[in-house]
């Protein structure tokens, strides 16, 4: 696996980070898993609650020395990222899958009954193939900046978000190296679903904004704007997520892409 220089372990000197040219509130570094300690910090969060102008505060400056922002959520009843039963140890590298070959090993081949092929509609059986990549419609990063604050401005679910900052090459790698376990019955590794997030970084733009102990939330600055093609990337959420769909307020793929991914700028799963 590839791995660039952690800066973390400077900020146990050098809480606030000042020596990698940041200005950090007080925090807190996590290096807890679900074996015990990791060997070096996982990520650092804040010790307050985030408020709107935290990201691009922060997540900036973060970002020039190898730390990508990230909100998390440490209100839930599950807590915060050092009871979340992280497993670095169980993840390998993003970079080392392809996107395309996750989504249709999710999909499978075959119905497995009547009523998944109801929820497929307008797709069949067969893995119908990643959906195009509509015009970006903003720059990603700054849309990232504006979700983060709209969810910490009283529209999102989040009890209590702290920001977040995690050594990371990209956005979409920053579940895989934290180790994080959300999907954990849907998928082991994490890194075969970031490399799912790579592609839709690529495509459409997204940014991974925040984490809870199960829930994934992304910004996304190319958002699909025609239903057919909102329908191909709901087939891509399906495998991605099935309990979005196979748990969720909509039965079908056409109609979670009218209300889920047509024009949203926001991306959530979440995992039972």
């Amino acid at each position: 696996m590839a791995t660039l220089p952690n800066p973390l372990p400077r900020l146990a000197a050098d809480p606030s980070g000042r020596a990698l040219g940041l200005e950090l509130p007080p925090g807190s570094l996590i290096d807890a898993t679900d074996e015990g300690p990791w060997h070096e910090p996982l990520l650092w969060h804040a010790g307050r609650a985030a408020s709107s102008g935290n990201w691009a505060r922060l997540g900036a400056p973060g970002a020039r020395v190898g730390l990508l922002p990230v909100l998390v959520d440490v209100g839930g009843s599950q807590g915060g990222p050092e009871e979340w039963e992280l497993m670095p140890g169980e993840v390998s590298y993003p970079g080392d899958h392809d996107a395309e070959e996750v989504l249709a090993e999710f999909w499978g081949d075959e119905d497995a009954d009547e009523e998944l092929g109801e929820i497929r509609a307008p797709f069949g059986p067969e893995w119908p193939g990643l959906a195009a990549a509509p015009r970006l419609e903003a720059d990603p990063d700054a849309r990232a900046a504006q979700v983060a604050d709209s969810l910490l401005d009283g529209g999102s679910w989040l009890k209590e978000p702290r920001l977040a900052l995690v050594p990371a090459r990209r956005s979409a790698d920053i579940p895989a190296a934290i180790g994080w376990s959300g999907p954990l019955n849907h998928e082991n590794d994490t890194a075969r679903l970031c490399s799912v997030l790579r592609s839709w970084e690529d495509r459409f733009g997204v940014r991974v904004v925040a984490l809870t102990f199960d829930q994934l939330v992304l910004s996304v600055a190319a958002p699909p704007t025609g239903l057919a093609e909102a329908e191909a990337v709901a087939a891509e959420h399906f495998a991605f997520c099935p309990d979005n769909i196979t748990q969720g307020h909509h039965e079908t793929l056409r109609e979670y892409a009218e209300h889920e991914i047509l024009g949203r700028r926001i991306w959530a799963f979440w995992w039972d």
